[in-house]
């Protein structure tokens, strides 16, 4: 079990389906493919889909900006102003570069816990008839 979930992991960082780990989940930086262009894996299953990734890249942020701003206040006395010029930008570009691999993740756990076979039936992979 954990061999799938480690390699649920590596697809969704590498921003490939999280079913056969070939399809690119990007056409552009900011358009998502409807499917995946190997297995044809729908990856928004309905309206409103990927919310949960808003949430995977609002913890993301937290829990690097937090334990940041603590750690340079313990090491090195920065005073408040100081770590908002840090942090500030941080909390506003983070996001937009973590954009893609939260909805990435988002599939992945969707993925290990709800698998749409349990949802839809999947059709099986399009081969070349001989």
């Amino acid at each position: 079990m954990s061999g799938r979930i480690l390699s649920l992991l590596g697809r969704g960082l590498r921003l490939k389906c999280p079913r056969c780990g070939e399809g690119s989940l990007y056409a552009k930086p900011f358009r998502m493919r409807a499917n995946c262009a190997n297995c044809e894996l729908k990856f928004e299953r309905e309206q409103g889909y990927f919310v949960g990734a808003i949430y995977i890249n609002y913890a993301a942020t937290v829990a690097i900006a937090v334990p940041g701003f603590f750690l340079l206040d313990v090491f090195f006395k920065l005073p408040i102003e100081q770590q908002l010029w840090i942090w500030v930008p941080f909390a506003v570009i983070f996001p937009l570069v973590f954009f893609h691999h939260s909805r990435a993740l988002w599939l992945v756990l969707d993925h290990l816990f709800n698998p749409p076979s349990k949802l839809y039936t999947v059709p099986p992979k399009k081969t070349p008839h001989a």
